[in-house]
């Protein structure tokens, strides 16, 4: 990202104000008590929380704790079925089936570069065959993250971190939306052609897409914000591209959503809320948004 640097005491100003821009405080119209905003990533280890300023006393202070969805509730049998279902081809299809055998040498490439072996592999075939473009996208995206970065454990989020977090200090966990409805938004919000072309997508332009998650992985570590909406609106200029519906059904639409819901949440208790740090930057972010229905929103520092 490109920054003009007047002079020494300007670079100073604006990396303090970096070092804390993923935790906000609210307050304000009407709230007898602060609540807060931490932007997650679910690509960075737990342990990055201890290097966010404020976070303990933001923690401590708040009342409960509020995700996207409860996550120990995607751990019930019944839901791991649903979000099993949800990422499969309807009966009788599979990966094979639905792409040209041409596609298909593009999807095995991917497939060999990341794991080494791909689909004419009846072990993987079993694995990856059965899954919707869409979900098969999601899986290879974590995967290509996690050859290059080992360490990484993808069972341990800081959303999860959170809402463990709060249960130790008996508090209570809600969430903003459903796991049904953040299910669908993932993974029925396209057509099946769209799901396709936009796996060939990543098939085709595996180092860019790998540029543009380091791109979001390095301004997350930053802490800063405004990088992580730039790094997030990184475009191939092509059908590659997110659609304007898709942004909106993604991003935007849910953050007007759950804008909607906060203010009587926090009203009943002091909250702490935990959602992805893409959700909060931008003019139709959830933080300008809050500041636009009249509350006070800053920075912790």
């Amino acid at each position: 990202m490109k920054r003009i640097l007047f002079a020494a005491f300007l670079l100073f100003t604006t990396l303090t104000f970096v070092q804390a821009q993923l935790l906000w405080k609210i307050s304000g119209n009407g709230l007898s008590k602060p609540s807060y905003i931490i932007g997650t990533y679910h690509l960075a280890p737990v342990s990055f929380v201890d290097s966010i300023p404020g976070l303990n006393e933001a923690m401590n202070s708040s009342e409960q704790v509020y995700g996207e969805i409860i996550m120990d509730e995607m751990k019930t049998p019944e839901n791991l079925a649903k979000i099993q279902n949800i990422m499969l081809l309807p009966e009788g299809k599979t990966i094979d089936k639905i792409f040209s055998a041409e596609e298909m040498t593009h999807i095995n490439s991917l497939l060999k570069d990341i794991l080494g072996v791909d689909m004419t592999n009846p072990i993987l075939a079993q694995q990856f065959g059965k899954m919707s473009p869409q979900a098969l996208t999601t899986q290879l995206t974590i995967l290509m993250y996690l050859k290059k970065n080992p360490k990484f454990n993808p069972n341990q989020s800081i959303d999860e971190y959170f809402q463990d977090k709060a249960k130790e200090q008996g508090k209570p966990v809600g969430a903003l939306e459903t796991i049904d409805f953040q299910m669908n938004v993932l993974y029925k919000g396209k057509s099946e052609e769209r799901e396709k072309e936009l796996l060939l997508c990543l098939a085709d332009n595996k180092d860019t897409y790998e540029k543009m998650t380091d791109d979001i992985t390095k301004a997350y570590f930053a802490q800063d914000l405004k990088a992580v909406n730039d790094a997030m609106e990184e475009k191939l200029n092509n059908s590659c591209d997110a659609t304007p519906e898709e942004r909106n059904e993604l991003v935007y639409n849910r953050n007007t959503y759950w804008v909607k819901k906060m203010p009587e949440i926090m009203k009943k208790k002091s909250t702490l809320f935990a959602v992805g740090a893409g959700h909060l930057p931008g003019e139709k972010g959830v933080l300008e948004l809050l500041k636009k229905a009249g509350y006070k929103v800053e920075s912790v520092k």
